[in-house]
């Protein structure tokens, strides 16, 4: 096995992370929100802001190393229209993706407070949770969009 395939595979293998994790936390966030239980949404927000933390970030520190050893094996450079559009939208889906580490732990404490003290989810855990889900949407479609761009390079 060259060395190209290795890190196109561990290239791969991250993208598969991030959109994975990130599938997950979005579903199981939603399906403990749906259920108004402060407990459960304490308990899964806690285990979502672990899974974000170590699987999604390092993920997402592997990607660019990856991608720069690609683009030095390859030959790739920024003036491919593609790259560089993708590039754009990682930062972009990081600019989305930094806010909703910070909402996690926020809704997080806050469903826990409202456990321990028998009282309902105060409005700014449903107002982070409205932030929570539009941040989502810009973020993963921009993950979604790079991850098409990769394999057909268009441009």
């Amino acid at each position: 096995m060259t060395l190209y395939f290795l890190v196109k595979y561990l290239h791969v293998l991250g993208a598969i992370v991030i959109l994975g994790t990130g599938t997950g936390i979005a579903f199981f966030m939603l399906m403990a929100h749906r259920s108004f239980d402060a407990a459960f949404i304490a308990r899964t927000a806690g285990v979502v802001v672990i899974a974000d933390l170590l699987f999604t970030l390092s993920a997402v520190l592997l990607q660019p190393v990856t991608g720069a050893v690609l683009m030095w094996l390859s030959s790739t450079t920024l003036a491919d229209r593609w790259l560089a559009t993708s590039l754009a939208l990682y930062a972009l889906a990081g600019a989305f993706w930094v806010p909703v580490i910070f909402m996690q732990i926020e809704m997080r404490d806050l469903a826990q407070l409202a456990e321990q003290t028998s009282q309902p989810l105060p409005p700014r855990y449903h107002l982070l949770f409205r932030r929570w889900f539009l941040c989502g949407i810009p973020g993963f479609g921009a993950v979604m969009a790079i991850l098409w761009l990769m394999i057909a390079k268009p441009f």
